[in-house]
């Protein structure tokens, strides 16, 4: 999958799973030429999602769930995922 399409489907999953306030996809694969894992052509990534869902669940917690959300994704397109995931303040 070309990398402008693997952030769109990065996002629609997270969008899905998480229904956020706040949701920012970022590629930093750049910043990972020639780093071993980016020889497979997977790609480095980085994300901030904040949702309701997240209310209670330890960073732990939320960490497994965005894991699961784009799970089929780290088997072929993802090699490094980023995270940080948090409730709405207040």
């Amino acid at each position: 999958m070309p990398r402008e399409l693997r952030v769109e489907a990065i996002r629609r999953r997270l969008q899905v799973a998480f229904d956020p306030v706040e949701l920012e996809v970022f590629d930093d694969s750049h910043q990972h030429v020639g780093h071993e894992g980016a020889r497979d052509g997977r790609g480095h990534y980085r994300v901030r999602v904040v949702s309701a869902v997240f209310a209670g669940m330890s960073p732990v917690a939320r960490h497994r769930a965005v894991y699961a959300a784009v799970d089929d994704l780290l088997q072929t397109d993802i090699h490094a995922l980023a995270i940080q995931a948090s409730a709405p303040a207040g």
